[in-house]
C-alpha cells in the first residue's frame, strides 16, 4: 500500500498534514497553516521536494 497524506485541523484551529507510511506509520508532519488550501499546497510541495531527492548523512 502507498503511503498517503492526511490534511486535518489542530486542537489551536490551524490545519496541518501529516505522511503516513502505506503501514500507517506517521513518518513526517507539517508546519501549521491558516487555511486548509495552504495545507494541501504543503503537501503538493514536499511531493515537488522530493522527487529525484539524494539522502545525505549529517552529523553535528
Amino acid at each position: 500500500m502507498a503511503g498517503k497524506f492526511e490534511v486535518y485541523e489542530d486542537k489551536a484551529g490551524k490545519y496541518r498534514f501529516r505522511l503516513k507510511a502505506g503501514s500507517g506509520e506517521v513518518v513526517a508532519l507539517g508546519e501549521p497553516y491558516d487555511t486548509i488550501a495552504a495545507a494541501k499546497e504543503g503537501c503538493a510541495a514536499v511531493q515537488r521536494a522530493a522527487d529525484g531527492a539524494t539522502v545525505a548523512e549529517a552529523y553535528s
